[in-house]
């Protein structure tokens, strides 16, 4: 077979046209935008054309007209997309502010930007970020930042969606654009510096002064992502001992060692992803690693890489043993596939949880007034609150959940693994697994229709049931399939939103056996719901 190019990658993205009537080939909107492959004719130029001149659309009834920040990672389409939308938004006469230098900008740090305009109360900004987060090299996606700073919700993406397509139908007629270079050359499209600001602010979200005076030995690899040119600046800025391991910016990620399944993806939760960073942590007391858009993070200790559900349990434990302004009368948000131990510790400390639906757009409004310290999700994302308590950002950041980590090891003198290992003392040890299972689009829409009627066993691994949801009990919003709850361990099960699979996550407050018949349960249950459709 083949070696797949960026040429081939590029040439789909321009040669091929979409099919409007072709659901695989229209603009779908999921949690983080509009994701797709060139290869397939799900990401092309025709899907940006339509989608940015949408969101201009968008823009325009909505009076949104303060700057628009534009960022992308290091995909090979992400460089094609980012032009193209470009010679939209510039024939739109949008002020569109691009990083200097034409350099990757992560997603957290757009976030930022726009949180950071938008406190002087001038006309309100909001944001694009080209990217497909960790998906393998041959996608891409787009992502729309509200004014809010984080995710759009889901009647903006609706909205969105239903223009972009409509454009599709139409061949793309109506749709205003400029070439490549003119668009570049306009006024209201501009450079700017987004490194030195976001670097510099960084001292009032953690306590880099004591990870400098610890002398930690930190290492980092940005997996070929946008933070690339951030780190070294981070570590100029802020005296730390910090080590760049991979500098490679490849937007095929050739350097990738394959994920479980063979795929390349740039996943720094996967121990398969990371494994070049593992293999050097004995050199470290601390590395971590980012994935290409920087939203997401990974710690590495001396022990390997850290459990994504782990990691989110020390780090808010810490915050909590923090205290101080962003503490005060705010809780923590988790999403209703993470750990239960946060629960435990929350109810440990007084904190009260918002649990919602999975998707980061549910903790923006309690990051924005300050109901919320803490929001993170099992998939190895979350932010939190300024020193002062005001928000940071409203859409996940890695860069500081890593900054997190050595702070924490800095002031505790152990590493988030020992922290975990200490938490798991107190509050008992978790058993956690999630597992994904072909489910068609017919079983997929029957699964996130299950109600609490739909279980009508009383036990659960010989436990009795306590909770059945199919509404997240934070925002009482639907989370799209189910969870079973016992004292001693729960099940939910929800269908993939790109994939026809659904994911079963499991844990047990027990033992492994006891989450294998957790795992059983669950399995006879979502295999009876689908059983009705023959």
């Amino acid at each position: 077979m083949r070696k797949l190019t960026l040429d081939d990658i590029t040439a789909a993205y321009y040669d091929l046209r979409p099919d409007a009537e072709n659901p695989a080939q229209r603009v779908s909107f999921g949690t983080s935008g509009h994701r797709g492959s060139s290869l397939d004719g799900s990401f092309t130029e025709g899907h940006v054309l339509a989608i940015t001149q949408a969101l201009c659309d968008y823009r325009k009834a909505q009076g949104i007209t303060g700057p628009l920040f534009m960022g992308r990672d290091t995909h090979a389409l992400s460089v094609p997309a980012m032009e193209t939308a470009l010679s939209v938004l510039a024939a739109n006469g949008v002020d569109t502010r691009i990083q200097a230098g034409d350099l990757p900008t992560p997603t957290p740090v757009i976030s930022h930007a726009i949180l950071k305009h938008n406190s002087s109360g001038n006309d309100q900004a909001d944001g694009i970020v080209i990217t497909p987060s960790h998906n393998p090299p041959e996608d891409g996606g787009f992502k729309y930042n509200e004014p809010h700073g984080g995710p759009a919700g889901a009647e903006v993406t609706a909205r969105i969606e239903k223009r972009a397509n409509e454009y599709l139908v139409l061949g793309n007629r109506g749709v205003s654009r400029l070439g490549e270079k003119p668009a570049r050359k306009q006024s209201c499209v501009s450079e700017m510096d987004y490194i030195r600001p976001y670097v510099r602010d960084l001292e009032n979200i953690a306590d880099l002064k004591a990870v400098a005076a610890s002398g930690l030995r930190l290492g980092v690899d940005p997996l070929g992502g946008a933070s690339l040119p951030f780190w070294e600046p981070i570590a100029e800025t802020y005296g730390l001992n910090l080590k760049v391991v991979n500098t490679v910016l490849d937007p095929l990620f050739s350097f990738m060692p394959p994920d479980h399944d063979g795929k390349i993806r740039m996943d720094c939760s996967s121990p398969f992803a990371m494994a070049g960073l593992i293999s050097l942590s004995s050199g470290f007391d601390l590395a971590f690693g980012n994935d290409p858009d920087a939203d997401r993070h990974g710690i590495v200790t001396p022990g390997g890489l850290m459990n994504s559900n782990h990691y989110l349990c020390a780090a808010v434990w810490h915050l909590l043993q923090e205290g101080g302004e962003r503490r005060k009368g705010a809780g923590v948000g988790k999403t209703c596939v993470s750990t239960s131990l946060i629960d435990r510790i929350c109810a440990g400390y007084g904190a009260a949880l918002y649990e919602t639906p999975v998707g980061f757009k549910w903790f923006v409004d309690g990051l924005l007034n300050g109901k919320l310290f803490f929001g993170g999700e099992e998939s190895a994302g979350a932010s939190f609150l300024r020193k002062d308590g005001k928000p940071w950002s409203t859409d996940k950041d890695g860069i500081i959940l890593n900054l997190l980590a050595a702070e924490m090891t800095a002031k505790h003198g152990k590493n988030p693994a020992e922290i975990y290992a200490d938490i798991t003392g107190r509050f008992g040890e978790t058993f956690f697994a999630r597992q994904d299972v072909a489910a068609s689009k017919a079983e997929k829409k029957i699964l996130k229709e299950l109600d609490p009627r739909s279980v009508t066993r009383k036990e659960l691994a010989g436990d009795p049931i306590s909770r059945v949801l199919i509404r997240a009990p934070g925002n009482d919003v639907p989370i799209g399939g189910i969870k079973v709850e016992t004292a001693r361990g729960w099940f939910a099960a929800r269908p993939s939103g790109t994939e026809d699979m659904c994911k079963i996550y499991a844990e047990s407050f027990v033992d492994g056996a006891h989450l294998r018949r957790i795992q059983e349960d669950a399995g006879e249950l979502v295999s009876a719901a689908f059983a009705s459709l023959s």
